[in-house]
């Protein structure tokens, strides 16, 4: 499994970016807003098709870059049922989060917050927990329908019950740790090893912590996914499964550059812009072929309904326009890039595939 460990050092979060080594298909576990640039240079950089964004629990310290990494390549954000945050997928416990022949299973560890998890890779190799464990350590339990005694329960009937060769990662460290093991952390962290329940419960309750200085502002955000208010995308059903589809307020299909070049040679990719257009400074996508807006729909009047087509255009108007248009008159997998070859140049990509 490619495996990265990333760190941002304002709020000592980890990050990490897990992928199967063949075919490329990528999750990201607990990614920070401010850092989402970092993280698509390494998935840009290792050839990655990120495909699902997830987050341990609703953070109290920083605004998750889910919503940001859901825009920019079109992956699916994942949360816990139990979070009560908006997500395109919600996990209950021994679920499986699949990315090419890699997988993680979902295993609820509440207590810091109420809708907490840990994510233990298939071959049990590695767990990913949060802030449920910490090295040498655990997470408070002080606010968001935290409990100590819950946590207690998670941490040794969920956590422990690992093997002791399983290496812990966790979300946090304040003090440049970065990896432990499940035998670790049995044997010798302060808050847990050799306590009971109570005994645990009595040392939680008396921390006494101030809270996050972000708190106010980072929770509300990421029970929203990480979105500007009233900004969050709502995604299209599935049913044609081809693409992770988001419409905009006025119903148009989009799909992020990115995802265009990773799959683009699995669709068909039609520039919508006038001849004159495609020699001009945004240059025009590999393989894409040239039918004017004013052309149609005549033109597509006898094209295969159920073939997955996207439209292209300067800054995604005329395409969005045309896709409306293309689906009224049943076109069922179509979409429109958003943001046209403006967002395709920005992002520096060269063609179909290339990502």
């Amino acid at each position: 499994m490619l495996f990265r460990q990333l760190f941002d050092r304002e709020t000592c979060t980890y990050t990490y970016l897990l992928a199967d080594p063949q075919l490329r298909k990528a999750v990201i576990i607990d990614p920070v807003v401010e850092l989402v640039d970092r993280d698509s240079q390494f998935i840009r950089e290792l050839g990655l098709d990120l495909v699902l964004a997830i987050d341990t629990h609703v953070h109290a310290d920083h605004i998750t870059g889910a919503g940001l990494l859901h825009e920019r390549f079109g992956c699916h954000t994942v949360v816990s049922e139990a979070a009560g945050a908006t997500a395109d997928k919600r996990v209950a416990d021994g679920d499986t989060l699949e990315f090419g022949r890699q997988a993680l299973e979902v295993r609820l560890t509440p207590g810091h917050t109420a809708g907490c998890m840990s994510l233990v890779t298939h071959d049990r190799a590695r767990v990913f927990t949060g802030d449920a464990l910490f090295v040498r350590g655990c997470g408070r339990t002080d606010f968001q329908g935290g409990s100590a005694a819950t946590l207690y329960r998670s941490v040794v009937d969920r956590l422990f019950s690992l093997p002791d060769e399983t290496f812990v990662f966790p979300a946090h460290d304040y003090r440049g740790r970065t990896v432990s093991t499940i035998g670790e952390e049995r044997r010798c962290n302060p808050r847990l090893s050799g306590h009971t329940e109570a005994e645990f419960v009595t040392l939680m309750d008396g921390l006494k912590l101030a809270n996050p200085e972000r708190i106010h502002e980072a929770v509300p955000a990421n029970l929203r996914g990480g979105y500007a208010e009233g900004s969050a995308p709502q995604p299209a059903p599935q049913e044609a499964g081809w693409a992770p589809i988001v419409r905009t307020a006025t119903g148009v299909p989009e799909i992020t550059a990115e995802w265009l070049a990773a799959h683009g040679g699995l669709v068909r990719v039609v520039d919508v812009r006038e001849a004159h257009e495609l020699d001009g400074p945004l240059g025009r996508i590999e393989g894409a072929e040239h039918v004017a807006m004013w052309m149609f729909p005549s033109v597509a009047a006898d094209w295969n309904r159920a073939e997955p087509l996207v439209l292209v255009c300067r800054s995604g108007g005329r395409s969005g326009t045309v896709a409306l248009q293309l689906c009224d008159r049943g076109f069922e997998r179509i979409a429109s890039l958003r943001g046209g070859m403006t967002a395709w140049s920005d992002a520096g990509l060269s063609g179909p595939g290339a990502g």
